[in-house]
């Protein structure tokens, strides 16, 4: 039987052997995500309660300035989803917002459904390109008719916890050299499929976690678009959005470049809808991983070498990005090529074992996301750990493979460039232009 292979292999090993067979996993992810995860959180939780004063210091100096918060959302035929988001705008515990809806050239009922939030007063402005730009254009249509201090970018597909707002906007009272704040981006549709299910335990570890980690190392590299706040002249400093995709993480490069600070803030809640099937979550999948090696390798390859304005901070989100997503990736593939042809006795065995060791490792980081979110956490989320057993083939094989495909392509064929996420004509400016 397997598990008597497994017990005799395993006693036939020494220390040495035993990391001889699984360093990547003890080499780099176990340190990496694990045993960082288990250092960095604890401190955040006893950080945040240490500074429970400041916090209250904060939200006091938020409410006596009051300052107008544009609340903008463009989407493409998302009217389905706008009702509830602007639902959950309305019950927020922080109220000085204007609320503007982009429509990016939608076909289906999104104008008339606006239309009629707008008559109702529930929303201040409702903006309609009759051709779809892409999703930078309609973001960029927004700001031309912002009032506020700060500008809070969100998925028209999304919803909001009741103090989203407050939260999202505190960090900017806590230290003036925050020049954006990421929300911690949950999901919401998580028992639709088997599909969302899974994405709920990834979101859980990758965004809850993993962006809070990455916080407090000062090497967060994205400003996720489902739930953002900017300072308004550092976004009109830089002209708004470049095209994408890959547009989150391209305007967060750019503020880190003018020498702002980028935090996230895992008690600003926001719950988006995922794909709800495996072959919808690839082409989403596909087109993020293409981002990476777009904007981190080519536009934005000079945060990764010494000039006049280099910052270690920068270097070290974008290096560490690359070689955890990029460069390791390519690692597991020679990794099986390895044991293959050095070791096609035990492959099974050992592949079984490392199957259980990141089973365990993603079981720690569930848990301990779970303890970052504490009170705010659903029962469902709790519930997800009855999938836990899935998650390193989901993420170790499902989306590896996802990502080797996306870094292929985009290297060899700039791919990216002709997704029909963005309209032909607006790639073909931005090929171009090299953006």
């Amino acid at each position: 039987m397997l598990i008597d292979e497994i017990i005799a292999f395993l006693k036939g090993l020494d220390g040495w052997s035993f990391l001889a067979y699984f360093w990547p996993f003890f080499l780099f992810d176990f340190t990496r995500y694990v045993l960082l995860d288990l250092v960095i959180i604890p401190r955040y939780l006893w950080r945040r309660a240490r500074g429970a004063r400041r916090q209250q210091a904060a939200r006091r100096a938020l409410f006596k300035e009051r300052p107008l918060v544009s609340v903008i959302a463009p989407g493409k035929n998302e009217g389905k989803h706008i009702p509830k988001l602007i639902q959950s705008l309305g019950r927020q515990s922080y109220r000085h917002v204007e609320i503007i809806i982009v429509d990016d050239g939608s076909d289906d009922d999104t104008p008339g459904i606006c239309r009629r939030l707008l008559n109702a007063g529930k929303i201040d402005r409702f903006v309609r390109n009759e051709i779809r730009g892409g999703k930078a254009s309609a973001a960029n249509t927004a700001l031309n008719y912002i009032n506020g201090a700060y500008v809070v970018h969100l998925d028209a597909d999304s919803h909001l916890a009741p103090d989203a707002i407050e939260q999202i906007l505190l960090p900017f009272y806590l230290d003036s050299n925050v020049g954006a704040v990421g929300g911690d981006i949950r999901v919401a549709n998580n028992l639709l499929s088997f599909a969302t299910r899974l994405q709920t335990i990834e979101y859980l570890k990758a965004l809850s976690t993993g962006r809070t980690v990455n916080s407090e190392l000062d090497i967060l590299r994205i400003i996720a678009g489902a739930f953002g706040a900017f300072r308004t002249d550092i976004l009109r400093r830089l002209g708004g959005w470049d095209v994408g995709p890959g547009l989150d993480g391209d305007i967060t490069v750019k503020i880190r470049k003018l020498g702002y600070r980028v935090v996230h803030r895992p008690e600003a809640a926001c719950y988006t809808n995922v794909p709800d099937t495996f072959r919808k979550l690839a082409k989403q999948r596909y087109r993020w991983d293409r981002s990476m090696v777009r904007f981190r390798m080519r536009k934005h390859a000079d945060i990764l070498t010494p000039n006049a304005n280099f910052r270690l901070s920068n270097f070290l989100a974008s290096a560490e990005n690359i070689f955890y997503n990029l460069i390791l990736d390519a690692k597991w593939w020679i990794y099986i090529v390895q044991l293959s042809i050095l070791f096609p006795r035990h492959l099974p065995v050992v592949l079984v074992i490392n199957y259980l060791l990141y089973a365990l490792s993603s079981a720690i980081e569930y848990f301990v996301a779970l303890m970052l979110l504490g009170r705010s956490r659903r029962p469902v989320e709790t519930a997800m750990a009855w999938y836990l057993p899935l998650a390193p083939l989901y993420t170790g094989v499902y989306l590896r493979t996802v990502r080797t495909f996306a870094y292929l392509m985009e290297l060899l064929h700039r791919a990216s460039y002709h997704d029909r996420w963005n309209p032909w004509k607006v790639s073909s400016i931005a090929k171009r232009n090299k953006l």
